[in-house]
């Protein structure tokens, strides 16, 4: 009897727990949307309200005209999802030598991959700047894409996954003269894709939202993207409008939450998967 209670007490707490963390990472979203809903005197009242009386959905409206938004939401689009294309060409193969093959000096090269890992983009952006000046690539889209063109991380996780499929199931492949390519897109790819779609996600996140290296490699719209006509919605208003700004914000983070909800039954097969293993 005792030993029910205690276990009942455990999950519990432990359901008490998973809440609290729920609220803690849903709350600035959850902040984020109010605000953006509310008129500017709302955004200012203490205690702060979190349901506006009347909901401004204008306010997204005036965020979006507030400068070239279509075209800052098409270069978004085209830079993450030609980051992503060009990092699928790249790690797929590599990944597949290292955890498959084992030739001269395969140790060293996984190794020099794996020190990129450490390596910020901040400490590297110079010489890469001169280098894509010199070849007239600033405020392209192709100056943005390049530089992104692999990924260290995804040829770990990747070559991780790879090496976890049994080596039988490649050697009747082999034995019936299969050769390398269809082995790796019709074998080694369909049994990875949780994989390839939790890797996706974190990459198209990480370079739709990134400020940094857009603001360094662009001097004018022509590849500008979202995350930097956010950041002018201040400069355009003269003051904190913070229902324009956090309205734009939701614009930034809205193609994100779609992408994920879309892809979430992959991200769990992908954990169950790593976790059998």
């Amino acid at each position: 009897m005792l030993r029910k209670i205690v276990l009942v007490l455990l999950r519990v707490i432990n359901i008490i727990g998973l809440l609290l963390l729920v609220m803690i990472f849903a709350l600035p979203f959850i902040w984020m949307i109010s605000t953006s809903l509310k008129t500017m005197p709302e955004t200012m009242i203490f205690p702060p309200v979190w349901i506006p009386q009347n909901p401004v959905w204008s306010n997204f409206a005036t965020a979006w005209n507030t400068g070239p938004f279509l075209s800052y939401f098409m270069n978004s689009v085209i830079i993450a999802v030609g980051i992503l294309v060009l990092q699928m060409l790249t790690i797929i193969p590599a990944s597949y030598a290292f955890a498959r093959y084992t030739f001269r000096g395969s140790g060293f090269l996984f190794g020099i991959v794996m020190v990129t890992l450490m390596i910020p983009a901040q400490l590297i952006f110079l010489p890469v700047y001169l280098e894509l000046s010199a070849f007239k690539l600033l405020n392209t889209h192709l100056g943005l894409i390049l530089p992104f063109a692999s990924s260290a991380f995804g040829i770990f996780l990747l070559r991780q996954a790879f090496m976890q499929i049994s080596d039988e199931l490649l050697e009747a492949a082999r034995l019936d003269q299969a050769a390398e390519w269809k082995i790796i897109l019709r074998i080694m790819v369909p049994l990875v894709k949780p994989v390839l779609v939790t890797f996706a996600l974190f990459s198209f996140i990480a370079h739709w939202n990134d400020y940094f290296w857009p603001l360094v490699m662009t001097t004018n719209e022509t590849a500008r993207t979202l995350p930097l006509g956010i950041a002018k919605i201040r400069e355009v208003e003269g003051v904190a409008t913070w229902n324009i700004l956090m309205a734009g914000n939701l614009i930034l983070v809205a193609p994100i939450l779609l992408v994920f909800f879309l892809s979430q039954r992959h991200i769990i097969k992908a954990f169950v998967y790593n976790g059998v293993k």
